[in-house]
């Protein structure tokens, strides 16, 4: 299949290049500390400033404190704690684990 060798060739292009990654759907990528599949990622930030691209948008943690994870989000800024689900741009955010200087998020589009 063209599509399929094509969409492959794109992956690879993709981590070659670091987190910047286009939102194919169908199609699955994974590093040390992130992952996608289709429009859905999952990934871990820690330390303060630690910034991903996520489907076309960067995600920075600005801290934790209190339980809580200031994560800015394409230039909105949003706090989430364990377990909540917010939205920000075109992401939906849910922290999954909040720790004392890392969060790792579930995030999807729209």
């Amino acid at each position: 299949m063209p599509s399929t060798t094509r969409a492959a060739r794109l992956a690879a292009g993709a981590l070659a290049g670091g987190l910047a990654l286009l939102p194919l759907s169908a199609c699955s990528f994974t590093s040390n500390n992130f992952s996608c599949s289709g429009t859905s990622c999952t990934v871990s930030l820690s330390g303060e400033g630690s910034e991903v691209e996520i489907l076309g948008t960067t995600v920075t943690l600005g801290g934790v404190q209190d339980g809580r994870a200031s994560i800015s989000v394409g230039g909105a800024s949003v706090s989430c704690a364990q377990g909540e689900t917010v939205t920000a741009g075109p992401l939906s955010l849910e922290c999954t684990t909040v720790a004392d200087d890392s969060v790792e998020l579930s995030a999807s589009l729209g």
